[in-house]
């Protein structure tokens, strides 16, 4: 007999007036007390969001980029929200080349890789359309916690170290986010005045609080002193974007992505490529099932790693990646019995440190949602004064010019953060959200 059952020691959550998912139960705790106030799922998963860049730096903040899925129970519809920034208008590969930059890739944590965060447009932007709180009595428990001080994680305390030993401790400003120097210890209390202080802003006058103003200037002013260009035009004219989520049919249920510049698009490639195979026939964890879900996700990212890029730059053939005809073409390529050795994308034009929320509302709101600086604090660089550190997304950007993902000024990089969603075909009931 198949064996189908996965044990866990962790007991599932039942809930009645709807349920927060976080990394950090202080997050959650924070969703929790907006969904008391009345809040819906969008309310709710900022305020985690927040939090989150309160005691889980680590990983993300308002310094970085934000996607997210909503399911709204009223009309049944879902849609998603592009927070991600672009790069700055005088970055170009010629300057690069000027500079002795133009190798394969931008250093990890070079001013060069920051692009405009757009975390703060975005989380604003998700509150505008289907939030339902004002961003005071959002922000208000993220608030607290930077005020006040809150307790360190013992896996945050592990990741603190490690970017206070590979950014923080050379990167501009980065002690701000140290107690002297040193990364906080598991149990002990930090405090983020700084970041209380970016958020009142933000809770008091929305996002123009962070794109124009102090905060902006005190970013453009880190940059430059870094030897980057991110300036407050770039920033004052920041916009996240409203985009038709992409999906697939995979055995009755639908599932969603945001499309490219996300590369969500990799994982529904992938499930097109597996539904050719009887799954559900083989052992939960065999190797035989192995094998498949990971020789389809290679060739998934195999055309993600060309393809995925920014649609206001590119033609991306998303129809075409996303056909079941086209899954079948590249299902042929998967031997059975061993690996693809450097599979290569196909030509579908014939026939582009990280944290995970989700929130279910009592009214059947939905919120699959993800925040992130990329590698860790990202690059470490911290506006002075104000509590966060800026990401280095733009590290993700090709430099060969004939790449469709090959930077360019104003330009979104390749993005690897990918909020999903999963409703039922037949009554289109939103299910689960994933990362």
């Amino acid at each position: 007999m198949t064996n189908t059952t996965f044990t866990s020691r962790r007991s599932p959550v039942y809930s009645r007036r709807g349920i927060v998912a976080t990394s950090q139960p202080l997050a959650t705790a924070a969703g929790i007390e907006v969904l008391s106030k009345g809040g819906n799922a969008a309310d709710a998963a900022v305020a985690a969001a927040a939090a989150l860049n309160v005691t889980e730096p680590t990983s993300t903040g308002i310094g970085g980029d934000m996607f997210a899925l909503y399911f709204d129970a009223q009309t049944q519809q879902v849609t998603a929200l592009n927070g991600s920034g672009r790069a700055p208008s005088a970055l170009t590969l010629e300057r690069l080349k000027r500079e002795g930059l133009l190798a394969d890739s931008l250093p990890f944590y070079h001013p060069h890789t920051v692009t405009v965060p757009g975390a703060c447009a975005g989380w604003c932007d998700l509150i505008k359309k289907h939030g339902s709180l004002s961003m005071s009595d959002i922000l208000t428990p993220a608030i607290r916690l930077a005020d006040e001080g809150f307790p360190v994680a013992p896996i945050t305390a592990h990741f603190w170290s490690r970017g206070t030993d590979r950014q923080l401790k050379s990167a501009l400003n980065g002690h701000e986010m140290t107690i002297d120097g040193r990364a906080p210890k598991a149990g002990e209390i930090f405090h983020n005045k700084g970041l209380a202080k970016t958020f009142k802003l933000v809770a008091e006058q929305g996002a123009q609080g962070f794109y124009q103003g102090s905060v902006a200037q005190a970013i453009s002013a880190v940059i430059k002193e870094a030897g980057g260009c991110l300036s407050a035009e770039d920033l004052a004219s920041h916009v996240s974007t409203w985009e038709s989520p992409i999906s697939v049919d995979y055995r009755g249920l639908r599932v969603y992505e945001c499309p490219p510049n996300g590369q969500g698009i990799t994982a529904l490639i992938a499930l097109n490529i597996l539904e050719g195979f009887d799954l559900a026939s083989m052992d939960l964890l065999s190797s035989e099932k192995m094998h498949l879900m990971i020789e389809a996700m290679r060739l998934a990212f195999a055309d993600a790693k060309w393809y995925v890029s920014d649609p206001a730059f590119a033609k991306i053939p998303m129809k075409e990646l996303l056909s079941k005809e086209y899954a079948s073409e590249r299902r042929k390529l998967i031997d059975i019995k061993r690996a693809t050795v450097d599979p290569q994308r196909g030509s579908p034009m014939n026939s582009s440190g990280t944290v995970y929320l989700s929130v279910m509302d009592s009214m059947g709101n939905a919120c699959s949602f993800i925040n992130s600086n990329y590698m860790g604090f990202g690059t470490g660089i911290v506006p002075k004064g104000w509590g966060f550190t800026l990401q280095n997304r733009g590290h993700n950007f090709s430099l060969n010019p004939n790449h469709p993902n090959a930077l360019a000024p104003g330009k979104r990089p390749y993005h690897t953060i990918i909020p999903a969603m999963v409703t039922r075909v037949a009554d289109n009931r939103c299910m689960h959200r994933m990362a």
